[in-house]
């Protein structure tokens, strides 16, 4: 049984590589490994917000039940982990970042986004590849609730970059006028996280 799962896995991995969708240095998987700093947050759902900040002209603060009120989309999508697994075709369902874009209303002066979250974690993305039609604020992950020990209640998903992006616990976003390392790029990780060019550390 577990041979024919592996054979399974490597032909499968073997159709990505043909169809050009596995990245350079990542190896496919049936699973979904979870990786995370810290523990994972409680959520209280009478207690918890989404707030916007920085650059903006009208700042949002959203409780969990107006956050689910919102429009929703889905999105189906590879997930590329810095750590060289990727699982592909993930069945996302959640907010569009478009949808928290026109909202809130950015200033013109704003190029860059600092994602916050839970445990004072923070990533950041430039504001253009957020726009992208594919990115989302997941809530639910192949048809079921995000499990909390893969960003549940709610996480980013930017499926261009490497996942440590796709920020798990979001809490919020701060735009910005230039780029800043959030928490994994202060700490040696690449500042921008292209899989396809294996942009995986500082010095790659």
């Amino acid at each position: 049984m577990n041979l024919f799962g592996d054979n399974e896995r490597k032909a499968l991995e073997q159709k990505m590589k043909e169809e050009g969708r596995l990245p350079p240095g990542q190896s496919l998987t049936l699973k979904w490994p979870v990786l995370h700093y810290g523990d994972v947050p409680d959520f209280n759902p009478a207690t918890w917000n989404f707030r916007t900040a920085g650059l903006v002209e009208r700042p949002i603060h959203l409780s969990w039940e107006e956050f689910l009120n919102l429009p929703r989309v889905q999105v189906t999508a590879d997930f590329h982990c810095v750590t060289r697994w990727s699982r592909f075709d993930n069945h996302w369902e959640g907010v569009a970042f478009r949808t928290i874009y026109e909202m809130t209303k950015p200033k013109p002066e704003a190029t860059h986004v600092m994602i916050h979250c839970e445990e004072g974690y923070t990533t950041n993305v430039p504001l253009a590849d957020l726009l992208e039609e594919n990115v989302l604020f997941a809530f639910k992950h192949d048809g079921e609730p995000l499990p909390p020990e893969h960003g549940g209640p709610l996480r980013l998903v930017v499926p261009k970059l490497y996942a440590w992006k796709s920020a798990k616990w979001v809490r919020g976003l701060e735009f910005m006028p230039h780029d800043r390392p959030g928490f994994w790029e202060q700490n040696g990780y690449h500042i921008y996280g292209d899989p396809w060019k294996e942009q995986r550390f500082d010095t790659d």
